[in-house]
């Protein structure tokens, strides 16, 4: 009986690893600098601009409960854009549903829309993803493939996306 306790606690305490990787996927990563980010705002311009949610998430690298963004389940063609600046990020033609809770893309728009961070937060090598004009937070990015034509899955806070819908 102590023995299924011990695994039953085990189990439990594991994360989710369906957002989660051992590795990061690029050797390009870098160190989070938030000086070297073309948009610079303070903080009070940043609460100004963004709803609480977005800048605890955006600014402060936080996550949206999986399955809660009205960007999981839309299908829509258009571009996902940074909710911060208005960068143009993802492609709705590279989303594909990863089951994982959060919108999932194979490929960013330009791979100098975004830049990875290496995250070594909360027992975890992962490769954080940020947006490249002004360092708002994203989401990670792992190299689980999913069957997808880059064998990557872009994990994304729809909360820090915006969606521009093609104009038919």
């Amino acid at each position: 009986m102590k023995l299924i306790v011990f695994y039953s606690l085990v189990i439990l305490s594991l994360p989710n690893v369906s957002c989660q990787s051992t590795q990061p996927n690029s050797n390009n990563i870098a160190m989070n600098n938030k000086d070297s980010f073309e948009i610079q705002k303070t903080d009070e311009e940043w609460k100004a601009q963004l709803s609480d949610f977005e800048y605890e998430v955006l600014r402060n690298k936080g996550t949206e409960r999986p399955y809660s963004s009205e960007y999981e389940t839309l299908w829509d063609e258009g571009i996902y854009v940074c909710k911060g600046c208005g960068t143009e990020l993802f492609e709705s033609k590279t989303k594909f549903d990863a089951s994982c809770g959060w919108p999932s893309f194979y490929q960013s728009i330009d791979k100098k829309a975004i830049k990875e961070i290496l995250d070594t937060s909360h027992g975890m090598v992962r490769t954080e993803v940020v947006c490249a004009k002004c360092g708002g937070h994203l989401g990670h990015v792992f190299n689980d493939g999913y069957n997808q034509p880059t064998g990557l899955r872009y994990c994304i806070n729809g909360i820090s996306l915006g969606f521009k819908k093609k104009e038919k």
